[in-house]
């Protein structure tokens, strides 16, 4: 599994994988995000937005069903990268319960106060947070 900075990677490649979901915002990925290669192929991608100098929110979290079991190890390289960003905290909404299960399970907390970005306030979902030391 290799992450790559998502304007770095071809465009070709990017509009491929993005062709097989619709659950991915193009602008925002090669604004600030990054593609999950595995093998040749990408099979998922996130958003790691800043909203402060040293606190992160993974704005955007996507991979394949058949990546889907990869899922805690992307987590656990989304928190290295934030830790080499410098980051104090990084945010996750979560929508799904499997989802809620996994970062808890990876020392995320659950937050009582929603993340104020993007109107995500009124949203269903939990938010979760993570220091990172």
């Amino acid at each position: 599994m290799r992450l790559l900075i998502a304007r770095e990677v071809a465009e070709d490649k990017i509009t491929e994988f993005l062709n097989t979901t619709d659950q991915v915002d193009r602008k925002s990925l090669l604004q600030d995000g990054y593609v999950v290669e595995i093998g040749d192929a990408i099979k998922g991608c996130f958003v790691l937005s800043t909203v402060e100098d040293d606190v992160f929110w993974l704005k955007q979290l996507y991979i394949s069903k058949e990546a889907a079991q990869s899922l805690p190890v992307l987590l656990e390289l989304i928190i290295v990268l934030a830790k080499s960003k410098e980051a104090k905290k990084v945010y996750v909404h979560s929508h799904q319960p499997v989802v809620d299960i996994l970062l808890g399970a990876l020392q995320f907390h659950p937050q009582k106060e929603a993340l104020n970005v993007n109107n995500l306030r009124q949203k269903q979902g939990n938010w979760w947070a993570y220091e990172v030391s």
